[in-house]
């Protein structure tokens, strides 16, 4: 990978659990990979007081947490180039030190004035600090290029996504805008352009002839933590299903790009979220279900209501499942499926590509179900990929079981494999926005993801499932799946031994 130009990252929100726990220790991590530039400063922005040296201190601290350090006298010289401001980020006149600090360390590193922004704040600064660094000249371009980072939920619905957008643009291009979604960063969410478009064993395959259906499932073992007050304004279809895996949808059902430039990536991703079929159904379309209190390994777990920070009455998501189509030459009549979910039995994300069975069975053991052929991407854990097909069973007869044959990222073992921050802070300092959600695709993804929430909203008599925690969610969400005999795919963490041995 390239080096980047000499810069300044300015982190806004740089006192938080973000910075301490993902940014500083994986810009550390390119420190080490020797992928950032020969001249490269931080500088934190937040309310707190604190001084240059108490906020190099915390750093220091969080990479010896939060990085596999190979020299402590590393990290000293390394956060020698760390800064910190104090503002008030709503107040329009504080920006003004913000300015004359970048200005100063433009100076002091003989550098042009190339910076990032980056906003790891509360949603509802999204729009006023971009307004801010556009009233004192921070987004023009005249002495050195300036990028922003918007961390998600990038909007609360369409209209707030189609107001954050304009808000934003007033000051920054486009061009400049990087909308971070950490799921496109994960080397396997990468791997499935490769899969598709440098294999002629898959890509001919890759259309509604030969795929009888698709599944990403997204399950999370935990619940929600200490982030109940957040959660309970979210949900699992805001949370994860219109940013993370929607993203991953347009990647499985994306056509060819004319190359792997970013404009025209992200070109044939929007094509596909121009292409959804809008929910016509949400009863039939859409299970939606919320955990409630179980034993899991003979302990008590609470459910979703009894968590702190939750309304007792919250009528809020915790499981999604959705199934819609895809209108298009390649995709027609084929349906998606999507569902995430947390306090589900294990943590896993994969997409499931399941292929037509053959069109004469003359092997009657086989159930139709077993007769599909399956190309499972595991996303995580044990990231890799798993395709199973049939074979004979030794003996006399014909007896067939499903075999497996998988690939293991952890099997590359001379090869380092950049965490999601990590390569998508790289990608931000090259200029790369291949990976980072563009303007119009989000505001399509929202367009397709509205009425649901608006349809939950207004109709009371649209169920809300519940499910016992440590279970794979409500058993109503099968019937999204056509066809008989066919369910989703219950994943264990493992991949290896898959369908023999479930490790949860």
């Amino acid at each position: 990978m390239n080096k980047p130009d000499n810069h300044i990252l300015t982190i806004f929100g740089a006192s938080g659990d973000l910075t301490k726990r993902k940014l500083v220790p994986e810009i550390y991590e390119l420190k080490k990979q020797n992928l950032l530039p020969d001249k490269f400063a931080i500088l934190g922005i937040g309310r707190k007081e604190l001084s240059d040296e108490a906020f190099r201190n915390k750093m220091y601290n969080a990479i010896l947490e939060f990085n596999n350090i190979d020299n402590k006298e590393n990290v000293k010289e390394f956060v020698k180039n760390f800064y910190f401001q104090t503002i008030d980020t709503k107040s329009a006149d504080d920006y003004a030190k913000v300015k004359s600090r970048i200005e100063g360390l433009v100076a002091e590193y003989s550098i042009d004035e190339n910076v990032i922004f980056y906003l790891s704040t509360p949603p509802s600064l999204y729009g006023i600090i971009p307004e801010y660094l556009g009233k004192h000249n921070l987004a023009n371009e005249d002495k050195g290029w300036k990028r922003i980072i918007v961390e998600k939920p990038f909007g609360y619905d369409l209209q707030s996504a189609i107001e954050l957008n304009k808000s934003i643009k007033q000051s920054f291009h486009e061009d400049q805008i990087y909308r971070i979604d950490h799921y496109l960063g994960k080397e396997t969410v990468q791997n499935l352009l490769v899969t598709r478009f440098s294999n002629g064993i898959f890509e001919p395959l890759w259309n509604r002839n030969f795929v009888q259906h698709i599944e990403i499932t997204s399950a999370e073992s935990l619940g929600v933590e200490n982030r109940g007050g957040y959660y309970d304004s979210s949900g699992a279809v805001r949370d994860m299903i219109q940013n993370h895996l929607l993203q991953i949808v347009a990647l499985v059902a994306m056509e060819p790009p004319s190359s792997i430039e970013s404009n025209s990536i992200r070109n044939e991703m929007l094509k596909v979220f121009h292409s959804l079929r809008p929910i016509e159904n949400i009863k039939e379309q859409v299970i939606r279900g919320q955990y409630v209190s179980s034993k899991i390994k003979g302990e008590a777990v609470q459910g979703y209501r009894e968590e702190e920070g939750v309304d007792p009455n919250s009528k809020t998501e915790t499981y999604a499942a959705v199934k819609f189509y895809i209108d298009n030459w390649r995709w027609g009549g084929i349906p998606f499926y999507v569902r995430h979910g947390k306090r589900l039995p294990t943590k896993v994300t994969e997409v499931v590509v399941h292929f037509k069975p053959t069109p004469h069975s003359i092997f009657k053991s086989q159930s139709l179900g077993e007769a599909c052929n399956r190309l499972v991407i595991r996303i995580q854990p044990d990231e890799g990929i798993l395709l199973k097909f049939g074979m004979k069973v030794p003996g006399q007869g014909f007896s067939v079981q499903n075999v497996n044959m998988d690939f293991h990222y952890k099997d590359l073992s001379n090869v380092h494999l950049a965490s999601a921050y990590e390569r998508l802070l790289h990608d931000c300092m090259v200029g790369d926005s291949t990976l980072y959600a563009r303007g119009d695709a989000v505001e399509a993804a929202w367009e397709f993801i509205d009425p649901i929430l608006k349809n939950w909203k207004d109709d009371n008599s649209i169920p809300l499932f519940g499910y016992p925690a440590g279970t794979w969610g409500p058993e109503n969400a099968d019937d999204l799946i056509e066809g008989a005999h066919l369910t989703w795919r219950y994943p264990c963490k493992n991949l290896s031994d898959d369908g023999s041995y479930c490790e949860l």
